[in-house]
């Protein structure tokens, strides 16, 4: 289970991933999900991931994404 911090993160990333893929907070969601990215990525590394730039860590999972074979 994710903390307050962590969570409020996971939005964060959530709402950037959606203005770049031009998509819905609820399409990314879904994304990031079925892939594991949100609790094996974005929650897991929050420590590291969370000291980084909104632009770096939007290029970082679409490139991630990309590599599980999603089209975004």
């Amino acid at each position: 289970m994710c903390e307050k911090k962590e969570l409020t993160f996971s939005i964060f990333i959530l709402y950037a991933l959606a203005e770049k893929w031009q998509m819905s907070p609820a399409s990314v969601y879904k994304i990031l999900n079925t892939t594991g990215i949100l609790d094996n990525y974005i929650i897991r590394c929050y420590d590291v991931l969370h000291t980084q730039g909104k632009e770096y860590l939007v290029e970082d999972i679409t490139e991630f994404v990309r590599e599980k074979g999603v089209l975004v």
